[in-house]
């Protein structure tokens, strides 16, 4: 009970339903080594955890940065969200210490994993969700990623395309885009290919270039165009 007492502390907020918090902490692989009836654990606060960080950054970043574009919010919301950046928040505060694992989970270094800290910080964003509401979730964001917020001084220009999509898509997925040459044309001394970009199996986009690279980047481009307009109302 102390330990989720000083986790509170550090995350500037006090449970109502401390349950709430323990699942919130309750990693899936100690459902895994239960026998009997299932298991509660983190992972349907996770999702809610998502959606409830993903309205509050856009809409700080919306009203932050009114030059910035469709693609470059997008891009910055991206930088915010990944795995990498939500597990670095988890182990600011600690997070780890107080996750509940499997004991295999546990041995295998589930404490400092980045996927099981992402997932948990997210769950904890849920969880003070339905127990303080949304104005709550909102303080406790904006307070852990204002730094990284004020970080975002410049427009994000597509200078990496093959990296921009990695870090959109990597929001999301811990998968990474997939780039295959499909087809080459021309003489050896002119040669043009194309490549493909897949991602979780599926097809993203096609590009074509005088150099494999240069047809990677203009798939991962077209791939990056398409995304954004599936994003729009």
């Amino acid at each position: 009970m102390a330990e989720l007492e000083a986790l509170q502390t550090r995350l500037g907020y006090s449970f109502r339903d401390a349950a709430l918090l323990r699942l919130a902490l309750t990693h899936p692989s100690i459902a895994h080594e239960q026998g009997g009836a299932p298991m509660p654990t983190n992972q349907r606060l996770e999702f809610l955890g998502d959606a409830v960080l993903q309205v509050v950054l856009t809409h700080e970043l919306y009203g932050q940065f009114p030059k910035f574009g469709e693609g470059p919010l997008t891009k910055a919301r991206a930088k915010l969200v990944n795995r990498r950046a939500l597990a670095i928040r988890a182990t600011a505060v600690n997070l780890g210490e107080q996750l509940i694992l499997g004991r295999g989970e546990d041995l295998s270094g589930g404490r400092e994993r980045p996927s099981g800290l992402a997932d948990a910080f997210e769950a904890v964003v849920g969880a003070i969700f339905l127990d303080g509401g949304f104005e709550a979730a909102r303080e406790v964001i904006l307070r852990e990623f204002r730094p990284a917020i004020g970080e975002l001084t410049l427009e994000p220009t597509i200078d990496n395309p093959k990296g921009e999509l990695q870090e959109l898509l990597q929001s999301a997925s811990p998968q990474a885009p997939h780039y295959e040459v499909v087809a080459s044309t021309g003489p050896d001394h002119s040669r043009e290919f194309a490549c493909r970009v897949t991602h979780a199996g599926k097809e993203l986009a096609r590009g074509r270039g005088r150099s494999k690279k240069i047809a990677e980047s203009n798939a991962a481009l077209a791939a990056l165009e398409l995304l954004r307009q599936k994003s729009q109302p």
